[in-house]
């Protein structure tokens, strides 16, 4: 990589949480150096996400991204969220079982966000047997307990169905 780029895609992670037109214009910059760089292209597909909700333009700042770099392991849990949100589920679902092939991916918070697409479809089931495969790839106890809530939650969504039979 280049000095310049490196310096610009800093610029745009630093300051990505506090201020936003100061990490899009780094981001612009950086993309005007390597209009591929994934780690730009990722950031710019967060901010459509969570900050302008364009969801499908968001999507295709992280297609881009993957097509430029399938290893880079940051970009599938933050593109996978935006197909949630957008409702894709099974495009989710599918990108779910490439990212847990591919070698570094946090198994725990993929298996995590397979539960979340089973939830999405209702099939609560399905979704538990996820969260227990996310216990099993869990190595420290703050995610453990992020885990138990989701948990929770789908076990009493799960009772709700199953009383209304």
């Amino acid at each position: 990589m280049n000095q310049t780029l490196d310096k610009y895609l800093c610029k745009a992670l630093d300051t990505y949480d506090y201020n936003l037109s100061e990490a899009v214009e780094a981001i612009d910059y950086a993309l005007a150096y390597d209009k591929e760089n994934p780690i730009a292209l990722c950031l710019m597909g967060q901010m459509y996400a969570h900050h302008i909700k364009n969801y499908e333009l968001a999507k295709e700042y992280f297609q881009r991204a993957l097509a430029r770099d399938m290893q880079a392991i940051y970009i599938y849990p933050k593109y996978i969220d935006v197909l949630l949100w957008n409702e894709d589920l099974n495009e989710a679902q599918k990108l779910i079982d490439f990212a847990l092939t591919v070698k570094g991916t946090d198994k725990a918070e993929l298996h995590l966000k397979n539960a979340l697409v089973f939830e999405h479809k209702k099939e609560y089931a399905q979704a538990l047997k996820h969260i227990e495969l996310a216990k099993e790839y869990t190595y420290n106890n703050e995610y453990m307990t992020d885990i138990q809530c989701e948990e929770n939650r789908i076990k009493n969504k799960k009772e709700r169905t199953d009383s209304k039979e």
